[in-house]
């Protein structure tokens, strides 16, 4: 049975990372000490869940964390720093502290080892996630114990909910755009004046016009979706934030 820890310190650990081609040793002070940290541990970097919702989740809603009054947002992981490391730049998690715990030493510290050699993996972490206040844990969300890897509870939204239940999202943005475009350009540019964050969909490298018009039903770029709806190109978009 893993136990939730609510009320107790984080483990004493120093963990080996790698930053700038040399070894640097972290402490959780380091980490943790006189901060508000969220942390999210998971199996391992790499493997499907991981990095396809549970870190992207957290990256995208960094910036409404830190507006919460979050510090840092930490993801632990039974992995090794080169492995971590790669993963972060694959990811470009720039909005995460990415930790390995090589040895395991902090998740067994937390009880969260638990052994997946069914898989190959040997020892790894649970996937859970919790709020860490100056060293003492606020709160945990573990996800159950069932067969699989279950993914209920230690997401991103599930922790901002019970950090600020009012707490507002930022809106979802995709940019459909071709290289050396200035209708493109100018999307961009309103999208930044605004504060909001794009994803960046290349015509000719990410999609084909097939593509495009199966979407969008437009064959020409830019095209932008907000929150699912598509709003258009870049005379659409400058009327969309009321702009002539």
């Amino acid at each position: 049975m893993l136990s939730n820890r609510r009320g107790q310190r984080v483990p004493n650990v120093t963990f080996r990372t790698r930053q700038n081609n040399q070894w640097v040793n972290i402490t959780t002070d380091d980490l943790f000490a006189d901060k508000t940290v969220v942390v999210f541990s998971l199996p391992g970097a790499f493997t499907p869940t991981c990095s396809s919702t549970h870190l992207p989740g957290y990256n995208q809603l960094a910036n409404v964390f830190k507006e919460n009054g979050v510090d840092d947002i930490v993801c632990i992981s039974v992995n090794d720093a080169f492995v971590m490391n790669e993963w972060a730049k694959d990811q470009e998690a720039s909005n995460i502290i990415l930790i390995p715990d090589g040895n395991g030493e902090f998740t067994e510290g937390m009880g969260m080892l638990v052994d997946k050699s069914d898989l190959g993996f040997g020892k790894r972490s649970w996937r859970y996630s919790m709020l860490v206040k100056d060293g003492v844990i606020d709160n945990m969300f573990i996800e159950p114990e069932e067969p699989g890897d279950p993914f209920k509870v230690s997401d991103a939204e599930t922790m901002l909910r019970y950090i600020n239940p009012q707490a507002v999202k930022p809106k979802l943005v995709s940019l459909f755009a071709k290289v050396g475009c200035p209708y493109c350009a100018r999307a961009k540019a309103l999208l930044k004046e605004h504060g909001l964050n794009y994803e960046e969909i290349v015509l000719g490298k990410d999609v084909t016009t097939h593509s495009l018009k199966a979407v969008t039903g437009a064959t020409t770029v830019p095209q932008v979706f907000i929150d699912g709806q598509l709003i258009g190109g870049s005379e659409a978009l400058a009327a969309y934030f009321g702009e002539s």
